[in-house]
């Protein structure tokens, strides 16, 4: 391999070629707009074109970009001023109208505008440092670090930042080397399990087979999971670099990018990647000047949840249904067409050029002995600033939802983490001092999954979450499995029993059955975890189950068939029509006093009249359970 002792003077080469569009950007006034799905959701096209228009009428020598997502989503519309003679200023939560006026304030007439801020960069840094929040003392980014500061569609970007260091830097070793110092690292798979990496790679490599395939695995369809969407849509070279480097360990010719059709902007940007990057020499015949050759595809799934495991995503490739097969053998060792396979996720391969560039030790200074590294995690749910975050693995539940995410949205009470995707665990106050770690959250009853985090607080009711989740894994199971097709089932049965207010006694001891007989029965991993939402609520939340079978009582008040609404008559202002006009199905009505009544058989229980209701009166009472003796006792309290 002593040819390829030359790729970083090639890399060096095509960097001086091309890669000078960042910096010149710099130069001058220049504006990032983060227009990844989640800023684009929020309106960011509109804040790009109003920069856009505004910097064109006003005739003004300054540049704006799209750029990918910082990770703090709940600020969307996002973007980065960099104006000559002041720092590099983030403002959120814009709108056309902000946006306006920042580029006639700011670069014409030099106010920064800093109640619109959120944080600015450090010196000779072109990344805000965001040292204000509490997260930065938690946050450690290193595959996120570029994320939504360089042009995601302009490989010059990622070239100007490092880019493709870390494929010269394996391209510098023999095949055996990269596997060796990948395992040497621990980097487990970050895409649910977290298998040691390096190992699947040697077992690829050992294969007598010659002809060999490594996929990247972007198949992401947990609810509430965003994390491979958005390394795609802000940072898709990071994802190309770390799967030729998988492909080089491999010894294989030929890389697939799986990424669901639901992506569209994901599956755009990685086509221009991949095609930039062909461009440049660095994939193709003689990637960067050496004897290594690779050709990367994408593959565009149909959106089955179950092709997220892998022997399902291989079926899916070669044109027949999404099913899981029995294992061994293993991918590695048969895989697609029959041929040893390396399928790896998103964020496993994002972490791989960090590895080969920097270090097996470099990446073992962080996270745990057993885990080391960083992890990603989707906050979503009942918190204050939901998004993407980027923490060492080992940091604590905690940390994560008070540090990070600010806290419950509110000023409400944490009641529940659930971790692990539909088929992790939901997770109460007593362990959020639980560091996360593939091996501790098994043991809590949870599991690391892709990385999914959905917060809940008091009003959510942990038998309707169990409910939900399950309802999820049930109809996404591809039905190869008896256990897993009816055992989900009857599992879901039992649920939306209890929530209708309908348990038996013995349902709670018979879910737990049928857990362990899912569990064992099971082919694939992901029948194998389905039931554990239901185990981990029973074990933490039994109480909430007894409530509703034992006393036909939703103590959070959720769940709709066993609860109801009322208006209190001493405290309704007879003038007021708020939750008159309010109501979808016109159940409320009048009485001779002129008193709020509601129609029980007519309401739907949208809670539209509660949330009218003006707050002075307070008028509007939930109760469970929907009856008369509860309804009098409220009254008379």
């Amino acid at each position: 391999m002593s040819e390829n002792k030359n790729a970083s003077v090639t890399l060096n080469t095509i960097r001086s070629r091309v890669a000078g569009d960042w910096e010149s950007l710099k130069q001058k006034t220049l504006i990032t707009v983060g227009s990844a799905t989640c800023g684009r959701a929020a309106g960011a096209v509109e804040v790009l074109e109003s920069f856009r228009k505004e910097i064109s009428r006003l005739q003004l020598d300054a540049s704006v970009i799209e750029v990918g997502c910082m990770g703090h989503c709940y600020a969307e519309p996002m973007a980065v001023i960099y104006h000559p003679g002041f720092p590099g200023i983030c403002y959120g939560y814009l709108d056309q109208g902000v946006a306006s006026r920042l580029v006639q304030d700011f670069l014409v007439e030099g106010d920064p505008c800093v109640e619109f801020a959120l944080a600015a960069t450090g010196p000779n840094d072109y990344i805000p440092t965001f040292e204000d929040f509490p997260r930065g003392t938690v946050e450690q980014k290193h595959v996120m670090k570029h994320c939504g500061f360089i042009d995601p569609e302009n490989i010059d970007h990622y070239l100007a930042v490092g880019g493709y260091q870390g494929l010269a830097a394996a391209l510098s070793m023999s095949p055996d080397q990269v596997i060796a110092e990948v395992k040497s690292s621990g980097l487990r798979g970050r895409g649910g399990a977290g298998f040691p990496t390096g190992n699947k790679w040697e077992l690829c490599g050992k294969a007598p087979e010659k002809t060999r395939y490594v996929i990247c695995n972007a198949d992401e369809g947990d609810p509430g999971a965003f994390m491979d969407r958005t390394l795609l849509e802000s940072n898709p070279h990071l994802v190309v670099e770390g799967l030729a480097i998988a492909a080089y360990a491999a010894g294989a010719s030929k890389a697939y990018f799986y990424i669901r059709a639901e992506y569209p902007l994901a599956v755009k940007r990685v086509a221009k990647a991949l095609e930039q990057a062909a461009q440049c020499g660095i994939l193709g015949q003689s990637v960067l000047g050496t004897d290594f050759s690779l050709e990367i595809e994408i593959f565009q799934g149909s959106g089955a949840f179950v092709c997220g495991e892998e022997t399902a995503l291989i079926a899916s490739m070669e044109g027949r249904p999404g099913l899981p097969r029995h294992r061994p053998p293993f991918p590695s060792e048969s895989g697609l067409n029959g041929k040893p396979t390396v399928i790896d996720n998103v964020k496993t391969l994002s972490h791989v050029p960090f590895i080969t560039q920097k270090g097996s030790q470099w990446f073992r200074s962080m996270g745990t002995p057993g885990s080391p590294g960083t992890a990603i995690f989707a906050l979503a749910g009942k918190l204050v600033n939901t998004g993407l975050t980027e923490v060492p693995i080992g940091t604590t539940l905690s940390r994560i939802i008070y540090d990070v995410g600010s806290g419950i949205a509110g000023n409400q009470t944490f009641k529940a983490v659930q971790i692990g995707g539909p088929s992790g665990g939901c997770l109460p106050k007593e362990v959020l001092d639980t560091p996360i770690d593939y091996d501790t959250l098994t043991r809590a009853g949870a599991m690391m999954g892709s990385g999914g985090m959905v917060v809940l607080d008091e009003h959510d009711c942990m038998v309707e979450i169990a409910r939900f989740f399950l309802d999820f894994t049930q109809k996404e199971s591809c039905g190869k499995c008896t256990f897993c097709r009816l055992g989900t089932k009857h599992m879901l049965g039992i649920l939306e029993r209890i929530t209708k207010g309908q348990g038996k006694p013995d349902d709670i001891d018979l879910l737990l059955e049928l857990a362990e007989d899912i569990k064992a029965g099971s082919l694939c991993g992901l029948g194998k975890t389905a039931p554990n939402p239901v185990v981990s609520t029973i074990k933490y939340f039994r109480h909430e189950y007894e409530a509703h079978i034992n006393e036909k009582r939703c103590p959070s008040l959720m769940c709709k068939d066993l609860i109801a609404y009322y208006i209190l008559p001493h405290k309704c202002e007879r003038s007021c029509d708020a939750c008159v006009g309010s109501c979808p199905v016109e159940a409320i009505y009048s009485d001779e006093d002129r008193i709020k009544v509601i129609n029980q058989e007519k309401c739907v229980k949208c809670d539209s009249c509660m949330v009218a209701c003006p707050p002075q009166y307070k008028a509007v009472v939930k109760v469970s359970p929907p009856d008369e003796v509860v309804r009098k006792e409220k009254v008379e309290q």
